[in-house]
């Protein structure tokens, strides 16, 4: 089931003001449990997991910022 343009917004923004806050400090105790005391592993694990929880929602946050395709086309007929 395709979502409308108007609930991808909306879910888009549950997503980045919900979502990934709860993900960043998911996502920082688990670098700081699991990770040795090595900078580059560290690192690389940030790297990794700021990639990482983009790759689900990718079709919620694609064509977002264009205009909302569903919307009725303004002409401007009446050009100065």
């Amino acid at each position: 089931m395709a979502l409308s343009y108007k609930a991808r917004r909306r879910v888009a923004l549950l997503v980045l003001l919900v979502g990934l806050p709860i993900y960043i400090l998911v996502a920082s105790v688990l670098a700081t449990t699991i990770a040795p005391d090595s900078v580059l592993v560290t690192l690389l694990l940030y790297v990794g997991l700021g990639i990482v929880w983009i790759l689900p929602f990718k079709s919620v946050f694609k064509g977002i910022g264009q205009a909302d395709p569903d919307a009725p086309k303004q002409r401007f007929d009446d050009d100065p």
